[in-house]
C-alpha cells in the first residue's frame, strides 16, 4: 500500500529558515570576537590585525607570543592561583549552598519562606556596597594576600542556595520518609539520598560559580597587593600595562585565561543543560 508523502508547508519552511538564520547570526556575534582574539594571538608581526574585512586565518601563524607571555610574566603562577581560588570557591559553594537549601526545601519550620525571601533579596545588593566592611573584616582576620581572603567572600551565594532549593523540591518526600523508616538521620538523607539525585543541579551551580570565581577582578584587586598572589584577570591587566600596544601578546594572554572556562563547560555541558532544565521545572 502506497503511503502519502507529508506535504511541507511554505510557512514551516519559512519558520525554520528564520529560526536558523537568527541562531547563526547570534552565534557569529558570540563566537566572532573570540575567533578574532585567537587569530590575533597567532598572527605574525608583519600581519595587519586591524585590516577590513577581518582576516581570521593567519597566513604565517606563530605561537611566539604565547611564549613571550609565559617568559616575561609568571602566568603559570597566576594560573595556579586562579585554579586554587576557583576550585575552593566551587567546593565551598557546593557544600554550604546545599546545606542551607536542604532545610528550606525539606523541613517545615516557622518563618521558612521569610528566610528564603531574605536570602534571595540579597542578590539585589551590589557587591560594591559590601566591599569596604568585608575588606576591613578581612584585614582584621589577617586574610590579605591569602587564598582564604580571596575565597571566603564568595564561599556561598544566594544564587547557589536558590538553585539547590529548587533541585531538592523536585525530589518526592516519600524518599525521606522511607529513609527515616530505615533508620537514616537527617544528615544521611541529605548526603546519601538527595545529593546523588541533584548532581545535574550541582554541576550547573559549579559552572556558574567557577566562571564567577575565575573571572573575578575587583575583589582580588582589593585584597591582594603581592604580585605572587595575583589571579589571571589581574595578570592580564598587568600584561596590558607592560605590553601596551602589543595586541598580539595581550591576545595570547587573554586566550590562556579563557581556555580553562571553555574546557570546564565542554566537559560538563550535558549535566549543565540537564540541571538548568530541571531547576526550571519547579519554582
Amino acid at each position: 500500500m502506497l503511503t502519502k508523502k507529508k506535504r511541507i508547508k511554505p510557512k514551516e519552511v519559512f519558520q525554520k529558515v528564520l529560526t536558523y538564520s537568527i541562531l547563526i547570526f547570534v552565534t557569529i556575534l558570540m563566537v566572532g570576537p573570540f575567533l578574532w582574539l585567537l587569530s590575533t594571538s597567532l598572527k605574525s608581526a608583519d600581519a595587519n590585525i586591524f585590516q577590513y574585512p577581518p582576516k581570521l586565518i593567519p597566513e604565517n601563524p606563530t605561537f611566539k607570543y604565547y611564549g613571550e607571555v609565559m617568559e616575561y610574566f609568571p602566568f603559570a603562577r597566576y594560573l595556579l592561583n586562579s585554579t586554587i581560588v576557583a576550585v575552593l570557591t566551587v567546593g565551598f559553594n557546593m557544600l554550604f549552598c546545599s546545606l542551607a537549601a536542604y532545610p528550606l526545601a525539606r523541613m517545615n519550620f516557622r518563618g521558612k519562606n521569610l528566610v528564603f525571601i531574605l536570602i534571595i533579596s540579597t542578590m539585589m545588593i551590589p557587591f560594591q556596597l559590601l566591599m569596604i566592611p568585608i575588606y576591613i573584616l578581612a584585614l582584621n582576620l589577617g586574610l590579605q594576600n591569602t587564598y582564604m581572603g580571596l575565597v571566603l567572600p564568595h564561599a556561598t551565594t544566594a544564587f547557589g542556595i536558590f538553585i539547590m532549593r529548587q533541585a531538592f523540591l523536585t525530589i518526592p518526600y516519600t524518599l525521606d520518609e522511607s529513609a527515616r523508616m530505615d533508620g537514616a538521620n537527617t544528615f544521611q538523607i541529605w548526603w546519601r539520598i538527595l545529593m546523588p539525585l541533584v548532581k545535574p543541579s550541582l554541576v550547573t551551580m559549579a559552572i556558574f560559580t567557577f566562571m564567577m570565581a575565575w573571572g573575578d577582578f575587583l575583589w582580588p584587586l582589593i585584597i591582594t597587593n603581592d604580585q605572587s598572589m595575583y589571579t589571571l584577570p589581574l595578570g592580564v591587566q598587568a600584561l596590558q600595562g607592560s605590553f601596551a600596544g602589543n595586541w598580539r601578546t595581550i591576545a595570547a594572554g587573554s586566550i590562556i585565561s579563557i581556555i580553562p572556562i571553555i574546557t570546564v563547560f565542554a566537559i560538563l555541558q550535558r549535566q549543565f543543560i540537564s540541571g538548568a532544565m530541571k531547576g526550571a521545572v519547579k519554582g
